[in-house]
């Protein structure tokens, strides 16, 4: 095992594998939400590395990896169109049925659906998945990965009057659309806490601790730009706050 978790997955991927991230490349073209082909392979990498650290089945980890965003819930708005897309997919390219069974049942519960909506069972590998997906969420490309997807759905930036919100269901979250700075306290901020394998916990601290002084920073320059504005008497398009472009 390497030591290097941006490195690739060791030894070579099956041709099952090599198909599952061809089809995840067709499905996944032109994606700007955050879940392109460059999300999935940079799951695909640190999850096999987390599968090698764990003891998990590494081809089953790099199926689930692969196929995890392929019709996923948060794009159809049904919670099983991914493990259904996977479990056709794969039986459709000869994989033994149980599996393609094994597969779909971690796609099913590997997206984040609510801080305190019920998470589905995972095995051992979903897990490792679920990990890699998680710190993928974290850190400088979660940030960027946020506000591309809070583009995407028509997030605004931050409203201060928006109330975080606490999602109880899959459909709660879905619906909600909030702004992509409550999207931090909604989610961002639980995922270090959810995360299942010691290996991905360690890695989780200097990321999580990366976005709540990005938050702290980015509420501070939206509060002192009110702030001047007020006291200044400046109409919305200037800012005393130096290097502010508005």
């Amino acid at each position: 095992m390497t030591d290097d978790p941006t490195a690739p997955a060791p030894g070579a991927y099956s041709p099952l594998v090599r198909a599952a991230l061809g089809h995840a490349t067709t499905e996944l073209d032109g994606d700007a939400t955050g879940h392109d082909l460059h999300h999935v392979t940079r799951v695909l990498r640190l999850a096999s590395y987390l599968a090698a650290a764990e003891g998990a089945d590494c081809e089953i980890v790099a199926l689930i990896a692969a196929l995890h965003d392929v019709k996923d819930f948060k794009f159809t708005g049904d919670e099983y169109s991914g493990a259904v897309e996977a479990r056709r997919w794969l039986g459709e390219h000869g994989a033994d049925p149980l599996l393609a069974e094994r597969v779909a049942a971690d796609i099913a519960g590997i997206s984040f659906k609510g801080a305190v909506t019920p998470a589905l069972p995972l095995s051992l590998e979903g897990r490792c998945v679920q990990d890699a997906d998680r710190l993928d969420a974290l850190g400088p490309i979660g940030i960027a990965r946020c506000f591309a997807y809070g583009g995407h759905v028509g997030r605004p930036l931050h409203d201060p009057a928006v109330p975080v919100a606490e999602h109880r269901t899959a459909g709660e979250y879905l619906a909600h659309r909030g702004t992509s700075i409550n999207h931090f306290h909604e989610k961002l901020f639980h995922l270090s806490g959810l995360l299942h394998t010691e290996t991905a916990r360690a890695m989780a601290e200097p990321l999580i601790e990366y976005m709540h002084t990005f938050v702290g920073l980015f509420t501070l320059q939206w509060d002192l730009v009110a702030l001047s504005r007020v006291e200044t008497g400046t109409n919305s398009s200037t800012s005393t706050v130096p290097g502010a472009t508005g």
